[in-house]
């Protein structure tokens, strides 16, 4: 009986943040899915070979799963202390809430990519124009694949 519960809270869960996203024109890349789980996933991949847990990185400027940096936390304007971004989930939200912040067609001009959301989260709120994201872009797109 739990499981079934967990199952059903899982799905309105998701309905809802689909919902959210369509209002907020979360970027179409993300929106495919309700979680815009293959692209998290390929970027967890990247920057931490899909490990979970409290990981440091980049010096011990960025923690966690996704390798979120203490600004960039900030900047989702996501309530809750930076050591959170050590859990996978609120890492997910955190970056959820950064690219509706700056993956968007009034940002961008256009439609944003997975490219897009990819650059920017490796190299700020213009990393989608920056030389030095297209490395990273090129790792992410390998395990899209």
């Amino acid at each position: 009986m739990y499981l079934i519960q967990k199952v059903i809270s899982t799905l309105k869960t998701s309905s809802l943040l689909l919902s959210v996203m369509i209002l907020l024109n979360v970027p179409t890349a993300m929106a495919k899915s309700a979680s815009g789980s293959a692209l998290i996933e390929a970027i967890h991949q990247v920057e931490t070979s899909g490990r979970f847990g409290p990981i440091l990185g980049d010096g011990g400027d960025a923690l966690g799963p996704l390798q979120i940096h203490r600004a960039y936390h900030q900047d989702s304007g996501v309530a809750g202390p930076y050591s959170r971004c050590a859990d996978f989930n609120y890492s997910v939200q955190v970056f959820k809430a950064y690219m509706a912040r700056y993956a968007t067609v009034k940002r961008l001009g256009r439609k944003p990519t997975s490219e897009d959301i990819a650059r920017i989260h490796n190299g700020g709120p213009n990393g989608y124009k920056r030389k030095s994201t297209l490395a990273y872009w090129a790792k992410v797109k390998k395990e899209l694949k």
